[in-house]
C-alpha cells in the first residue's frame, strides 16, 4: 500500500520470491501493489531481480539455482506461455535457457487477465506475478482470488488498513511488513486447498499426539 516502506518491501519481496529458487510453499509469488505506487514498486523490483546471478548453486556468486525437475521446469514454462498468449506483458525473463539444468530464468509478468492460469494457479520457481490494484477492496480481492491460502505479507504503515486486510485475507497466516516466515512457537498451515490443520507451536504438537479417553464408572 502507499503508505508502506518501499526500498524495505521491494528488497523483501525479491527475498522472498528467490528463496530456494522459488521452490517453497511460502514464498511469494503474488504482489499486489497499489496504483499510487505500482510503477515505483515495479520497476525497482524489476531491476533487483534483473541483478540476480542464475548458475551453479555451488558457485557462491549464485543467486538462482535450477528447479528441482524437468517437469517443474515445465509447469513453469506452461504458465508463462498461457500467460503470454493470452496478452500478459512480460517484464523480464519468460525465455528457457540453453545448457544442462532445469534453469529457468528470473521471470517477471504483469497486466495479467483473469483467464490467465498464473492469476490462479501456484508457479514454484522464479516466477513473480504483479498485479496492481485501485484500493485496499480490490487488493483484497485480487489476494482471495485463489484456491490456495497459505500465507500471506501486508506492507502498511497504517493501523487501520492493517486491521482491514489481517480480518479479510483468506489464508493461514498474515505477516505485516515481514516476510513470510515458518518459527517453532507459531502455528503453520493453510486454508483451502492449502491444507488442514497446523504444525508447529503447541497446536501442532498435539496433532502429533495420541489422546485417551479414560472412564471409570
Amino acid at each position: 500500500m502507499p503508505s508502506a516502506d518501499l526500498e524495505q518491501a521491494v528488497e523483501t519481496a525479491v527475498t522472498a520470491r528467490i528463496q530456494n529458487n522459488g521452490q517453497s510453499c511460502i514464498a511469494a509469488k503474488r504482489f499486489i501493489i497499489h496504483t499510487d505506487i505500482y510503477d515505483a514498486f515495479a520497476e525497482k523490483f524489476v531491476a533487483a531481480l534483473r541483478g540476480l546471478t542464475v548458475g551453479d548453486p555451488l558457485d557462491q556468486s549464485t543467486d538462482v539455482g535450477p528447479v528441482a525437475t524437468e517437469g517443474g521446469r515445465q509447469d513453469l514454462v506452461d504458465l508463462v506461455e498461457d500467460a503470454r498468449q493470452k496478452g500478459a506483458s512480460i517484464l523480464l525473463g519468460g525465455d528457457v535457457p540453453e545448457g544442462r539444468g532445469w534453469f529457468y530464468p528470473v521471470t517477471a509478468i504483469a497486466d495479467l487477465p483473469d483467464q490467465a492460469r498464473l492469476v490462479r494457479e501456484e508457479a514454484f520457481g522464479p516466477l513473480a506475478a504483479l498485479y496492481k490494484v485501485a484500493d485496499r477492496e480490490e487488493a483484497v480481492q485480487v489476494a482471495n482470488r485463489t484456491d490456495f491460502g497459505l500465507s500471506s505479507s501486508v506492507w502498511s504503515q497504517d493501523p487501520e488498513e492493517q486491521e482491514f486486510f489481517l480480518e479479510r485475507i483468506e489464508a493461514g497466516g498474515v505477516f505485516v511488513n515481514g516476510m513470510t516466515a515458518s518459527a517453532p512457537e507459531l502455528p503453520f498451515g493453510g486454508v483451502k486447498h492449502s491444507g488442514y490443520g497446523r504444525e508447529l507451536s503447541a497446536a501442532g504438537i498435539r496433532a502429533f499426539c495420541n489422546l485417551k479417553t479414560v472412564w471409570v464408572a
